[in-house]
């Protein structure tokens, strides 16, 4: 955390209320709570807006998912930014895949509707998350993380080769990449603002100020407020401060910090907006450089929220690289 306490006028308090308030995120009530599912559901079916809030046990912390789309093939499992939940994916996006494949959302824990307390380090969020995926019986599976998500993508595949055949990773960087031991001056700045409605930090945070990326981002915030029931939980006061200290960890400076990639043999596809103030872009070039078999896309005139800026062009592009023979 020491990275992040010496940053002049940071405050976790207002990251949570201010991602919180921009995805409309409302506490599970006891509705909620009663129509959540325990037992496997047939996922064929379902949209974002519909698949129902399963649970499961994974090493001894129960943790919520949804599970839907096309069953047969190995399994797509997302990985979510920081203090995001289940409801914080872009449906179209989401949609999009459950199209073709099998789709799996989750809540690490101590995330919205999950027990258990939020790891605070990387390494920790990934050893959930692989005692997740063997708790579901799946035994290869595709990964797709956003930001916080995508280096937890890369700590699974390290740990778990075996289990990983294809990686995606989304607005990402390495170990002691470039400004990500703290918070970036820029993001910080969108997060001190003051604005009305309050969703319109993820224009600030996810977009461009352009007339074209901000036109995205406002369809980008009407489809994330398509779901009406069976939300997700909050994101409770204790997860920003670990979640912090994760990235604090992740991000400290250290020598050969990149080395770690070399282990990464799996195709990867990294994937960048062109100015990107949360994770510099800078960092998708460290990854493609450093991964033994990457590929790298930067979309144009875009931000952290690339692949919600050009959600069919993402769809078709990963879509190709997932279905690729190997």
């Amino acid at each position: 955390m020491k990275h992040f306490s010496k940053t002049s006028g940071f405050r976790l308090g207002l990251i949570v209320a201010a991602f919180a308030t921009a995805f409309y995120l409302t506490p599970a009530n006891a509705a909620n709570a009663a129509s959540a599912r325990t037992a496997p559901v047939s996922g064929t079916s379902y949209t974002f807006q519909t698949a129902p809030t399963q649970f499961i046990d994974a090493g001894g912390t129960r943790l919520a998912y949804r599970r839907f789309g096309k069953r047969g093939g190995v399994p797509l499992v997302f990985f979510q930014h920081f203090v995001g939940n289940l409801d914080s994916w872009d449906p179209k996006v989401i949609d999009g895949f459950a199209h073709d494949r099998d789709v799996i959302l989750f809540d690490n824990a101590g995330v919205g509707n999950s027990g258990g307390e939020v790891p605070g380090t990387i390494e920790a969020m990934a050893k959930q998350a692989i005692a997740f995926i063997h708790a579901l019986g799946i035994t290869k599976a595709d990964l797709l993380g956003f930001s916080m998500g995508s280096l937890v993508a890369q700590e699974v595949t390290i740990e778990q080769p075996d289990l990983v055949r294809r990686v995606v990773l989304v607005g990402s960087g390495p170990r002691g990449g470039a400004g990500m031991a703290t918070l970036t001056p820029e993001f910080q700045g969108f997060l001190a603002k003051k604005r009305t409605p309050q969703d319109d930090l993820l224009l600030d945070v996810f977009f461009t100020q352009s007339d074209a990326s901000q036109a995205a981002g406002r369809a980008f915030l009407t489809r994330i407020h398509a779901r009406t029931v069976d939300k997700d939980a909050a994101i409770g006061a204790k997860v920003a401060p670990a979640q912090v200290a994760a990235f604090a960890a992740w991000g400290a400076p250290s020598a050969d910090s990149s080395a770690y990639l070399k282990a990464i043999k799996q195709p990867v596809l990294v994937v960048a907006g062109s100015n990107d103030i949360v994770h510099y872009t800078i960092n998708s070039y460290t990854l493609q450089q450093n991964l033994p078999d990457a590929q790298l896309i930067i979309y144009p005139d875009s931000n952290h929220g690339s692949l919600y800026q050009y959600p069919d062009l993402f769809l078709k592009e990963v879509t190709v690289f997932l279905n690729q023979p190997k």
